[in-house]
């Protein structure tokens, strides 16, 4: 794994760099106070760099994925086809208990895996030219997809209208625009005005380095604050909606996001504002029926006790329980907002009807 600084500017989340033909992601662990490049040549620095977060967010990881399997593709030993798409289909599955809440890991995987099935039998050359393709396909896609979804966020909210985010669903989570950031910074791009509050989101606070550090450098109005803080900020009359991302969404519409999440939905059906979820449809996992069958990581207590200490701030020994994820439950989602349009109770009908269209 090797590092390089390089302008924000000028680098991608995640790209294929053709000229050292390797595969490059920004290292978002070290945002906002470093911004470095890091190359990938090794299954287990995939893996790791999907487990540590490094690159994050759900459709940010399944366009990684897919570039993965196109690298690692690459490095299988030229043997027969069925050698060559089993040892393939290990390495995915690999990648694959990384983190098991997001499904659009899953979900990549599976597509490259479908590709190389479907190419086996062109020769190596070709496979691999198909492989890279479908990759680079995934990732102009999420870029279609989350111009369409915050254009449909957009008629969500009017200008001047304060919005709580939770988490970090920016382009550094996914590709251009991003998911719930999208309608903000699209509307921003519009000549909109936005009054953004960014939970900074405990414990890994993707709020504090990575939401409020895209906002800010795209100019938009962004206050930060403590997760504990949302409930005053809502009483105040400062929030109009709240827009969240989504890992997965179960077919009755429940919808796994980052810890707190569902709390924020409870405190705004409290006070009466709209809590919506936008994101692909590729996160929508028709399989699952309901929020109580989505797998909910769990991760080490140091994140907790001491990842952005100077020193330990608990006692040596505490227990500690730190879910990645909770669900919040369909009755608290005034909308699921898709590249296809946005999705209104009752979601078993309108998420069904996005895939019988598709069909």
């Amino acid at each position: 794994m090797n590092g390089g600084t390089q302008s924000m500017e000028q680098v991608q989340n995640i790209r294929w760099d053709q000229a050292e033909d390797g595969l490059v992601i920004l290292d978002q662990t070290l945002l906002p106070g470093e911004e470095r490049e890091i190359r990938l040549q090794t299954a287990e620095e995939m893996y790791e760099a999907i487990r540590s977060l490094r690159v994050r967010g759900a459709p940010a990881i399944g366009i990684f994925a897919a570039y993965c399997m196109y690298a690692l593709a690459r490095k299988l030993p030229a043997a027969d086809k069925e050698a060559f798409l089993t040892a393939l289909a290990a390495q995915g599955a690999y990648l694959d208990s990384a983190r098991p809440t997001a499904v659009n890991l899953h979900w990549a995987i599976e597509e490259m895996m479908k590709t190389a099935r479907a190419n086996a039998d062109s020769g190596r050359e070709v496979l691999e030219q198909v492989l890279l393709r479908k990759a680079q396909a995934i990732q102009a896609d999420d870029i279609q997809k989350c111009f369409q979804i915050s254009q449909y966020g957009l008629e969500l909210v009017k200008d001047g209208d304060g919005i709580l985010t939770h988490c970090n669903a920016g382009p550094l989570a996914t590709s251009r625009y991003g998911t719930a950031l999208g309608p903000i910074l699209l509307g921003t791009e519009r000549g909109m005005k936005f009054r953004v509050f960014a939970d900074e989101t405990r414990p890994l606070l993707q709020g504090a380095r990575l939401t409020s550090y895209e906002l800010q450098r795209a100019g938009v109005d962004v206050t930060l604050i403590c997760d504990n803080m949302a409930s005053i900020v809502m009483k105040n009359g400062w929030v109009q909606a709240c827009f969240v991302g989504c890992d997965r969404v179960a077919a009755n519409g429940d919808t796994a996001n980052k810890i707190g999440t569902s709390g924020v939905a409870i405190l705004a059906r409290h006070y009466g504002i709209p809590f919506y979820v936008l994101g692909p449809t590729s996160t929508i996992d028709m399989a699952c029926p309901d929020g109580d069958h989505i797998p909910i990581e769990e991760r080490d207590g140091e994140e907790i006790k001491s990842l952005w200490y100077e020193k330990p701030m608990a006692p040596a020994g505490v227990r500690c329980y730190d879910p990645a994820f909770d669900v919040t439950d369909h009755g608290l989602i005034d909308a699921i907002v898709t590249e296809k349009g946005i999705c209104r109770p009752p979601y078993t009908e309108s998420l069904a009807a996005l895939f019988r269209e598709e069909a």
